[in-house]
């Protein structure tokens, strides 16, 4: 058993070598490895050590002895204990940097066939990162002090609330609306939800805006069906906000951490919202998949349209399709386009946003694409290309064999996790080129990076 060289509540003074892939400085002591958030590369720093392990360190960082010529000053006041952001201190330019460099040491650690050659093309940024988030999901709680209820995001790594009213990430009017509905739930001394003791009612607000379009929808998320004094909140919301187009309700009765449940009540307005996109215009109801950043959405799906190269012959599946965005963005250029996603509500929309727009060459189910791809296969459709834009956790280990027994002549691999996208390459390599790697960064000011993936078929 490895001995345990540093202890809790233990000062020590560190080298920062780079960043880890949640935004934090890594440096060693005595060959250990110890993680320090906010802490940049070449820093000379003190920390607190706050979690110590024979295997690895954490750290508060304490005082700043030597500063990296990147360092900035965070413009948000939340900054300091909001988990949202990672890296507001960090100077746009070397955040760009950062991802490509985050992309580079997931391949390094999973090494999938010849990972050395292949080309991470440049970081695609955004000329304003600010202000870019179209929805906003954010936690209620009742501040016992202050006698009200406050809304915003946890804390990193913990379910403390950082009450927040100018998120400098969220658009502006998804921000007003939260604010708004905050001071009505408290006018109207509405029953927060309270996880300890599994009580209450109001447990979260969801506020999505069709940049494009002005759109705004507005989602009570509860515990159960039932929502005090509702038509008075409607009307005043109607009065105060008349961007709010739709409100809805969705009913998350289990303890857990999973932000909506299965069930949807229509409380006014209309079901849906539309976003344009290009010159696709998309129908968006509660629990739809919508990227969150429209600006930098038409940028990587135009480095997912240059990728795939489709020929006007070829057919095309779209995996985790959601409303349908990338793929009826494709279908102008191709022979036929599926979807699947296992959100019936998302199907719907996606259908219905392919007949809108008049396409007649698309096809969507309800379904896993590990379970429908093979049973379209053996129906005699055999896809000329593959998008998969698979959620965090990567590509379901069944439809990654599917890709590998039926592979198709380009697959395209659009990714929000560089840690699951390297280890998913390892078998993917083995019956597939991979041309190059495009990061996009979709959500300036965190760790997080989206990435298109060229592949075509040995």
């Amino acid at each position: 058993m490895s001995e345990q060289i540093l202890k809790n509540g233990q000062t020590i003074k560190l080298k920062i070598k780079r960043l880890g892939i949640n935004g934090e400085g890594i440096g060693y002591y005595k060959r250990l490895i110890v993680f320090v958030p906010k802490a940049l590369p070449t820093e000379e720093v003190m920390v607190k050590v706050t979690k110590a392990t024979p295997r690895f360190a954490e750290a508060q960082l304490t005082k700043i002895v030597k500063s990296s010529p990147d360092r900035i000053t965070p413009p948000c006041p939340f900054y300091d204990r909001c988990g949202g952001c990672q890296l507001q201190h960090l100077a746009y330019p070397q955040q760009l940097d950062f991802k490509r460099d985050l992309l580079k040491q997931s391949l390094e650690k999973f090494k999938p066939a010849g990972y050395k050659n292949y080309r991470l093309l440049k970081t695609i940024g955004m000329e304003d990162p600010w202000h870019y988030r179209n929805k906003a999901q954010f936690q209620l709680r009742y501040n016992e002090t202050a006698k009200r209820a406050e809304a915003g995001l946890y804390e990193a790594d913990s379910h403390r609330l950082v009450a927040i009213d100018n998120c400098l990430v969220q658009h502006e009017n998804t921000q007003k609306v939260i604010n708004t509905v905050v001071q009505l739930i408290n006018k109207y001394q509405l029953p927060i939800y309270n996880e300890r003791k599994n009580s209450g009612i109001l447990r979260t607000l969801m506020v999505r805006e069709g940049i494009q379009t002005g759109e705004i929808q507005l989602v009570f998320i509860t515990s159960t069906p039932k929502l005090p004094q509702k038509n008075a909140l409607i009307r005043e919301i109607n009065q105060r906000l008349p961007k709010v187009v739709s409100i809805m309700q969705n009913v998350q009765k289990q303890k857990t951490s999973v932000v909506m449940g299965d069930e949807t009540i229509h409380l006014w307005g209309k079901e849906s919202i539309r976003e344009k996109l290009n010159d696709l215009t998309f129908d968006l109801s509660a629990r739809a998949f919508f990227q969150l950043n429209p600006e930098q959405t038409a940028v990587l799906y135009g480095e997912a349209r240059k990728a795939l190269a489709l020929q006007k012959d070829e057919t095309l599946v779209d995996a985790y399709c959601g409303v349908g965005t990338i793929g009826l963005s494709l279908a102008p250029l191709a022979k036929e386009i599926r979807g699947m996603d296992i959100i019936p509500q998302a199907i719907d929309d996606a259908r219905k946003n392919a007949q809108d727009m008049g396409f007649t060459n698309t096809h969507y189910e309800t379904g896993t694409a590990e379970t429908l791809l093979p049973k379209w296969l053996k129906e005699g459709f055999e896809p000329d290309a593959v998008v998969v834009d698979p959620p965090r956790t990567g590509l379901d280990q069944q439809l990654l064999q599917t890709l590998i027994k039926y592979p198709s002549e380009k697959l395209v691999y659009i990714s929000c996790n560089v840690s699951t996208l390297a280890r998913d390459l390892v078998t993917l390599a083995k019956v597939y080129d991979i041309h190059y790697l495009q990061s996009v960064d979709m959500f300036p000011q965190t760790a997080r990076c989206e990435v298109v993936v060229k592949m075509t078929k040995k």
